[in-house]
């Protein structure tokens, strides 16, 4: 089975690669969580769109990894949620929350696959999270768990 990945997949490829792949894995796998689709000619026109895309936000290199660190790490990030009287909250800090307060908060546009929670965070106050940005370069962020006003 032919197909065009949006989205980076371990061992297969990244987004606007076209690889074959069984059909099975495919089929029960990639498509239906939205990692790839049906390769088909006019396809091949949305993976100029999906190079672009990833060309904007892809990080160039450890030199520019490492600027994007420093960048992170100047950032004070805070995130608003739902929490009770004592401190616990409402559920838990997702990768998707983080990446948005990142933004919010002045710092570059982070992917939320990139955001690494060692355990999850179910409690008011600092945590530390550290995002890949590089094979080789992980920046640690301190991240201020907050109530909602």
């Amino acid at each position: 089975m032919k197909l065009i990945l949006t989205a980076p997949v371990d061992n297969l490829g990244v987004a606007g690669d076209i690889v074959e792949v069984k059909d099975g894995y495919g089929r029960n796998y990639l498509v239906p969580r939205g990692y790839a689709i049906a390769w088909t000619k006019g396809g091949e026109k949305q993976i100029a769109g999906i190079k672009r895309a990833r060309d904007a936000r892809e990080i160039r290199g450890v030199e520019h990894a490492q600027q994007v660190r420093e960048q992170l790490e100047q950032v004070a990030v805070q995130v608003p949620v739902r929490a009770s009287n004592s401190g616990k909250l409402f559920g838990a800090v997702t990768p998707t929350l983080i990446a948005g307060a990142i933004k919010k908060s002045g710092g570059p546009a982070i992917d939320k696959r990139a955001v690494q929670i060692a355990k999850p965070i179910r409690s008011l106050g600092e945590h530390t999270v550290g995002v890949k940005l590089h094979d080789a370069v992980t920046a640690h962020i301190s991240v201020a768990v907050v109530p909602e006003s």
